[in-house]
Order: C-alpha cells, then structure tokens, then sequence
C-alpha cells in the first residue's frame, strides 16, 4: 500500500520539528556571513565543506557511495536541481529580507503537492488542499503584511526565491519518484552536493565574487554549522524521510519553520512579537492537522494496518 495513506507518527514529527527549528536559523545564518563572504562562494564552500560529513557517515553506516545501482541519472538530475535552487536562493537574500525569504522558499510544499499529484499518483483531498492553503495564510499573517518601502529589487528577490521553492519541491519529487528512492540517504543527498560544488562555484566566478579577507571566527562558525550540520546531517535526514512517507504530506509540515524563523528574529533582531502570531500558529497546525488526516472512502475497509505502511 502505498506510503501517501500513511499519517506521519510521533517520531517522524519529532524529526521534521527539529529541522525546521534548524531551517528557521538557516536564512538568518546566511544574511549575517553575507558581508564577508558572497552568496555564491557561500554556498560553494557550504557544499564542498558537507561532502566530507556525507561520506564519514555513509562510511560509519556502511553504505556503499560509488556502488553502481542504476541512481547516477537521477542523482545527477537532482543535482543540478539542487545546484540551481541555492543559486537563486542565496542570490534572492542578496535583494530580499530573511524574513521575506523564509515565507517565499516555504511555497515549496505547493509545488512538492502539485508534482506529486502529477507524476507521483499521491492524491489529496478537498480538506488537504484548504489545509495547505490554510497553512500558508499563517504563515501570511505571521510575517506582516508588505511594507511601503518594498520596491523592484525586493521583488525580484523574492521572485527568484519563489523559484528556489519550486527547485526544492522539484528536488524533492525526483528524489521520491525515479531510483533515488532506493538509494540510502546518504548517496542521494551525496549527488546533490557533489553536483552542486561546480554549479556554484561557476556562479561565482561568473558574478565576479572573491573574499576580501579572512572571514571573522563568528562567520566561520557559522558556514561550520551549515556545512556539517544543515547539510550534511539535517538534509540527509530529510531525504530518509522523504524516502518513507508521502512526499506532499511530509513537505507540508515545512510550513513551520518560517513561524520558528519569527521566533528565531524575535530573540535575534529583537523584532516584536503580536497577538497575530498565536493566531498565525493555529491556522498553520490546523492546516497541518488536516493535510495530514488519511484520506477516508466510504466503502473502504476500516483495516488498522492502512495507518502503518510504508513504501
């Protein structure tokens, strides 16, 4: 049976709590090393920093990497998704707010719901879809409303984004319908990354950017905790979970984060919370609740073991 009809248990909550708690810092970490160390060389160094953590702990697992098994088209395919939606991303915090950046990346879901429902046969129902729409209208609220002061280049930063959004979806889709799905976390995170080293690093030079000086230890820190952390820990055990449960189910959960992220600049940026917050993080759980509930056919068999399949 297939794993769209399974909810996700306790412990696959618990999980996708703690990464989004993580993902909520991401945006901040990447706008505070901005001024000493550009987007793209970022990004570049981010990547060439995490293959490593990839391959000790496919090592400590004993997952066989450099196996043939039928995964190398789709891994690369999924790399240079993965390559091109860090360009945009990094490239869109260069023109948008992190605050802006974490409500546009989060559309990610809609597109994981969409290519799923397109190539994937995971279907959703009524409740599910207003759930998703219900989710994102918390997020809405829990960001504000648009400020006078944006202009074209902010909305050009979030256009791009938005299409960051759509190459994680894409990303993720690939990644739970070709081959990848019977790879182990590890070699399919570990096409990403391989494969987005040059990519990047191509944009760099292309944008002309250089590091002028010896970043400050605050700054190593933090390209240290994306590196082996982000990336090399939180992205592998996303791409786990993606393997077991349904794809648009499990993506929909995401929409946390950016109500971590207004948290997150509560503590950091010293922004003020409002009462439009709780109101915010009930929309997004009861969104949550019920794009998660199996959906129920009238003349289905009321079998227990419907709620605890896996693919």
């Amino acid at each position: 049976m297939s794993s769209a009809a399974r909810p996700l248990d306790p412990g696959a909550i618990a999980l996708i709590l703690v990464l989004c708690l993580t993902w909520a810092f991401n945006q901040i970490a990447i706008k505070l090393a901005l001024p000493e160390i550009p987007p793209m060389l970022q990004a570049a160094l981010r990547s060439a920093a995490a293959l490593p953590v990839l391959l000790l702990l496919a090592r400590i697992r004993g997952v066989k990497m450099f196996e043939r098994d039928g995964t190398l088209g789709a891994g690369l395919f999924a790399g240079v998704l993965f390559g091109l939606e860090f360009v945009l991303i990094y490239r869109g915090l260069q023109l948008t707010s992190a605050s802006r950046a974490v409500v546009f990346l989060y559309t990610a879901p809609f597109f994981v719901a969409l290519g799923s429902f397109r190539f994937l046969g995971e279907r959703l129902g009524p409740s599910q879809w207003g759930g998703l729409a219900l989710s994102f209208l918390g997020v809405a609220l829990a960001m504000g409303v648009p400020q006078a002061n944006v202009d074209g280049k902010v909305l050009l930063g979030d256009l791009l984004i938005v299409l960051g959004g759509m190459l994680w979806g894409a990303t993720t889709v690939v990644a739970k319908g070709t081959r990848l799905r019977f790879a182990p976390p590890e070699k399919a995170l570990g096409y990403q990354v391989a494969t987005s080293i040059p990519i990047l690093g191509t944009a760099a030079f292309l944008f002309g950017e250089r590091i002028t000086h010896m970043p400050s230890p605050f700054v190593m820190g933090l390209m240290a905790w994306q590196a082996f952390w982000v990336v090399g820990t939180t992205f592998t055990i996303w791409f786990a979970l993606v393997k077991t449960y349904s794809a648009s189910k499990l993506s929909a959960f995401t929409f946390i984060t950016p109500l971590f992220g207004v948290v997150a600049s509560y503590f950091i940026m010293h922004d003020a919370l409002t009462l439009a917050f709780g109101g915010a993080a009930i929309l997004v759980i009861a969104g949550l609740f019920l794009v998660n509930r199996p959906n129920r056919k009238p003349d289905a068999p009321t079998d227990p073991l419907l709620n605890v399949i896996k693919t």
